[in-house]
C-alpha cells in the first residue's frame, strides 16, 4: 500500500514541528538535570568528582553518537524540520530548540521532586517511562514530498566499466565515507571549519550544565535554590530563542548566521567569567539570565548554520559525522574538569574559567575562518561545495540552481522519504 506524502510548507509541517519540539525537550533537554544527581551520586558510590563525571559524560555522548534510543529521536526530528520548511527553516529551528528550553526549564524541577520521594533509582525508572513519549512524537514524522524536475538535456550513458567489481571491504568503506559525509569533510571547507569550531566549543560549552548545580550547593545554597538555577536558564530560553529564529531568518542576516553563531558563542565564554567571580545566590541568578541570552544564540543557529552550510540532500549524513566528531569532546570535557576540581580541592571558578577558555577561542577560530574563507571565493564564484545548490526564490515557486548556472523548478513527481 503507497504512502501517502505531506505537502513541505503545509499544515501537517507544523504538527511534525510541534513533535520536534517535544522530542528535543525530552532528548536534548534531558541530560541537563544530571547535574542534580551529581552529589547524590557522588555519595552513593563515594566516588571522586572525575569519576562521577563520567555520567552525564557518557550519557551525552552517546546521546549525540548513536546510542541510548535519544539520538535516533533527535536526529530525525531535526532532519526532518529541513525539507518540511523551506521559507521559514530559520524559524521552524529556533522554534523546535524550544522544546531543549523547556527541558531544561521542567526537568531539573521534576529531577528535585522525584529524588526526595523516590531516590535516584526510582526517578530514573520514572524517566523511562516519560521518554517512551519519544515514540509517539516519531509516529508524527510522515514522509514528505520535494522533487527535481529531470534536464531536458540528453546524455549518453557511460560506457560500461571493465573494472571488476569492488571487494565487500571497499564497498563498505564507500558506504560508510559516503553515509557520515566525509566527502564533505574533505571538500567542504565550510564544513571542515564548522564542525572543528564546535567540537573545540563543546569541550566547554555543557560544563555549567553539570557542575552550575554542585558549585552553588558547594557554597552553601540550599539544593532547592540550586536546581531553580538552571531552570531560569531554560525559562528564560522559550522566549529567547524564537527571538534569535526571527533575527537570524531575516533575509539580512541570511549570509552572515555563521558570524552569528560565533558571537553567541564568544558571548557565552565571557558570561562564565561572571560565575567564577561569586557564588552569591543573586549573583548566579543574573549570570543565569546573562547566559541565556548566549546559549539561546548557540541552540537557535548550531544546526541552522550547518543547513546553511552544506546542501539539504547530504545533511542527515552530513548532521551524522557533526554529531559523532561533537560526542568524543562532550565525552571528554565534563571528566576532565572533574579531574581539574580533584587537583585544585573543589574550586569551582577553574571549572569555568575552563569553559570561557574554550567557548572564546573556539568562537575566534570559526570566526576568523569563516572570514578567510569569505575573501577566498572571488565575487559572483558559484557554490563548490559537492553537490552545493542555492536556493532562489520565485512567483512560480521554489527554484534550485546548480554549480553549472541551469535552473530547474520543484514538483512532488520525485520524493526523499525522510522517516520509514
Amino acid at each position: 500500500m503507497p504512502q501517502v506524502l505531506e505537502r513541505a510548507e503545509g499544515c501537517w509541517a507544523w504538527v511534525v514541528l510541534l513533535a520536534s519540539l517535544v522530542t528535543q525537550g525530552l532528548t536534548l533537554g534531558f541530560p541537563t538535570c544530571t547535574g542534580i544527581f551529581f552529589t547524590e551520586l557522588q555519595h552513593e558510590f563515594q566516588a571522586s568528582n572525575s569519576e562521577t563525571s563520567w555520567f552525564p559524560s557518557i550519557l551525552t555522548a552517546m546521546l549525540h553518537a548513536g546510542g541510548l534510543g535519544m539520538c535516533f529521536s533527535f536526529q530525525s526530528s531535526i532532519t526532518v524540520l529541513g525539507f518540511y520548511f523551506h521559507h521559514h527553516r530559520a524559524l521552524a529551528n529556533a522554534l523546535a530548540s524550544v522544546g531543549v528550553s523547556l527541558g531544561i526549564t521542567l526537568w531539573p524541577l521534576l529531577s528535585r521532586y522525584l529524588l526526595e520521594d523516590l531516590g535516584w533509582r526510582g526517578t530514573f525508572l520514572v524517566f523511562g517511562g516519560v521518554l517512551l513519549h519519544c515514540c509517539v512524537c516519531g509516529a508524527i514524522l510522515r514522509p514528505v514530498a520535494t522533487s527535481v524536475a529531470p534536464e531536458t538535456t540528453e546524455e549518453a550513458p557511460p560506457p560500461p566499466s571493465k573494472a571488476p567489481a569492488p571487494g565487500c571491504l571497499a564497498a563498505c568503506g564507500r558506504a560508510i565515507q559516503r553515509h557520515l559525509a566525509f566527502d564533505i569533510l574533505r571538500h567542504n571547507a565550510g564544513y571542515r571549519v564548522y564542525t572543528l569550531g564546535v567540537m573545540w566549543m563543546i569541550l566547554g560549552f555543557p560544563l555549567p550544565h553539570v557542575f552550575l548545580v554542585p558549585y552553588a550547593m558547594w557554597h552553601g545554597v540550599d539544593e532547592h535554590r540550586a536546581a531553580l538555577l538552571v531552570s531560569i536558564i531554560g525559562f528564560s530560553n522559550i522566549f529567547l530563542r524564537p527571538m534569535a529564529g526571527l533575527v537570524a531568518g531575516r533575509r539580512d542576516f541570511a549570509g552572515h548566521r555563521k558570524y552569528l553563531f560565533s558571537l553567541a558563542a564568544l558571548l557565552n565564554g565571557l558570561t562564565n567569567l561572571v560565575c567564577a567571580a561569586s557564588a552569591d545566590f543573586r549573583v548566579l541568578v543574573g549570570y543565569c539570565l546573562l547566559y541565556s541570552v548566549s546559549m539561546s544564540g548557540v541552540g537557535a543557529l548550531i544546526f541552522q548554520v550547518l543547513m546553511d552550510i552544506v546542501p539539504m540532500d547530504r545533511f542527515s549524513s552530513a548532521l551524522g559525522l557533526f554529531t559523532v566528531l561533537e560526542s568524543v569532546s562532550i565525552l571528554i570535557s565534563p571528566p576532565l574538569a572533574g579531574l581539574l576540581l580533584d587537583t585544585t580541592d573543589n574550586n569551582f571558578s577553574y571549572v569555568f574559567y575552563m569553559s570561557s577558555f574554550f567557548l572564546i577561542s573556539a568562537a575566534l577560530f570559526m570566526g576568523g575562518s569563516f572570514c578567510a574563507l569569505q575573501k577566498k571565493e572571488r565575487p559572483g564564484k558559484p557554490a563548490e561545495a559537492e553537490g552545493a545548490i542555492t536556493e532562489v526564490p520565485s512567483e512560480q515557486g521554489l527554484m534550485v540552481e546548480d554549480s553549472r548556472g541551469s535552473k530547474k523548478q520543484l514538483y512532488t513527481e520525485v520524493m526523499y522519504v525522510t522517516s520509514v
